[in-house]
């Protein structure tokens, strides 16, 4: 699986180099800043782009908006956004087309080796990769009584979070310590509260989950 990966700190991208390395990953190109970033996407075709938001020359936005340009010219290219911190607006920015294969990350968690790369892997697979603390604010502005998450009990929220960061029905069973016909169960009542149609691809259902909360409606 072949990676373009952007990271201005030598011993960030460094260290994540490796680390990909050493999951089977193939490094397509490692850089430093948006013009190499845009580059890089433009003419090596990764299966996967890990980008920090925050890359030279402007350290704004500039890696987000690489990503967000490159899926524009190639829809469905898988993203991992890393960020120092949770902003509201890059994961609506992110989740606008409503496409798959897209991740958000703290870099937090890229000290999590085996969190890194099931997120990795994910995102590449087409699915979604949420931080925990961007579902919890995503959840907390929709927390209002006339809002549609107002509607769901205390674990049918607690499903929803943890379908939001991209795990399986299975997966969250598991965590849960609960019956994977009684997540089943959960998920269609989320659904049915949310008027969201419930299908069987999980990662589409949880870009509609993403979609619906982001947006607020």
């Amino acid at each position: 699986m072949r990676v373009v990966l952007a990271e201005d700190l030598f011993l960030l991208r460094d260290g994540l180099v490796r680390l990909l390395q050493a999951h089977d990953f193939e490094i397509a190109a490692a850089v430093e800043s948006g013009p190499e970033l845009a580059a890089a996407l433009a003419e090596l075709e990764p299966d996967v782009a890990v980008v920090d938001v925050r890359l030279p020359p402007t350290h704004t936005d500039e890696g987000l908006q690489c990503a967000l340009d490159a899926r524009r010219k190639r829809p469905g290219l898988p993203v991992l956004v890393l960020s120092q911190h949770v902003e509201q607006l890059y994961a609506r920015e992110l989740l606008a087309d409503g496409s798959g294969g897209v991740g958000y990350l703290l870099k937090d968690r890229v000290f999590d080796a085996e969190q890194f790369v099931d997120a990795v892997r994910r995102v590449a697979a087409g699915g979604t990769a949420m931080d925990p603390q961007v579902i919890q604010q995503l959840l907390a502005r929709q927390s209002g009584d006339d809002r549609p998450l107002a509607r769901l009990t205390p674990r049918e929220r607690e499903v929803l979070e943890l379908m939001a960061q991209g795990r399986s029905n299975a997966a969250i069973a598991g965590r849960l310590v609960v019956t994977e016909r009684a997540i089943a169960k959960h998920t269609a009542n989320i659904f049915a509260k949310l008027g969201l149609e419930v299908s069987d691809d999980d990662n589409r259902r949880v870009l509609a989950v993403l979609a619906y909360l982001d947006h607020g409606r």
